[in-house]
C-alpha cells in the first residue's frame, strides 16, 4: 500500500513540476518592472543626461591617482581600485572643453565594455531614474553637439526631457580608445 501512495504522490510532484514549467514566466512584479527603463541621471557642462543603468559598472568618487606619461591631457592618470588600475577619463577634456570648477561634487561613472575598462569624470551624479517605456522619443533636441554622436534618445519626464547618453557607444569611439599622444 505504501508503494502506491508513493507512486502516486510521485506522479502528482510530477504533474506539479510541469504545470509549474509550463506556466513559467515573469513573475507579476517582473513583468510590471519590465515597462520600465532604468537609468543614472548625470550633469556635465551645465545639461543634464542619462546613462542605461546596465552600462554602469559602478560609481566611485575620484580617487587619487597617478598621471600617466605620454597619455592625452583628457587622460587624468591610473588609479588602484581594489587592486585593478582603473584609467580616469575626464569627460570635458575628450569632448574639447574646459573641465568643470566644481570638484567636489564630480564623479566617475565606471564603465567595462568591449575591452575597455575605465572611469570616466563627470559633474555631478543625480541618481537613479525610472521612466516607464512609453516615454520614450528617439529623435531628440541635442543641447550640446558634442555629446550628439553619444546620444540615443531621452525620455520625457514633467516635460523635461532627459537625453540619453551611451557608455558603451563612447568606449567603441576610436578616438576614446587611443589615449597616447
Amino acid at each position: 500500500m505504501d508503494d502506491f501512495t508513493n507512486i502516486e504522490a510521485f506522479e502528482f510532484l510530477k504533474d506539479v513540476e510541469k504545470r509549474s514549467l509550463e506556466n513559467a514566466g515573469l513573475s507579476t512584479r517582473e513583468q510590471d518592472l519590465s515597462r520600465f527603463w532604468t537609468g543614472v541621471g548625470f550633469r556635465i557642462g551645465g545639461n543634464d543626461y542619462l546613462v542605461n543603468l546596465n552600462e554602469v559598472a559602478e560609481i566611485l568618487s575620484i580617487p587619487q591617482h597617478t598621471k600617466v606619461p605620454g597619455a592625452k591631457s583628457w587622460v587624468k592618470g591610473l588609479a588602484n581600485i581594489r587592486g585593478t588600475l582603473l584609467p580616469i577619463m575626464d569627460l570635458h577634456g575628450y569632448l574639447g572643453r574646459k573641465a568643470s570648477s566644481s570638484l567636489r561634487r564630480q564623479r566617475l561613472l565606471v564603465v567595462n565594455y568591449a575591452g575597455v575598462h575605465c572611469g570616466v569624470i563627470v559633474d555631478e551624479i543625480l541618481g537613479l531614474n525610472h521612466f516607464e517605456d512609453e516615454n520614450w522619443v528617439e529623435e531628440v533636441a541635442v543641447p550640446d553637439e558634442a555629446m550628439k554622436p553619444y546620444l540615443k534618445g531621452g525620455f520625457y519626464s514633467d516635460e523635461k526631457l532627459w537625453n540619453v547618453f551611451s557608455l558603451f557607444t563612447l568606449a567603441d569611439t576610436a578616438d576614446f580608445r587611443q589615449v597616447a599622444l
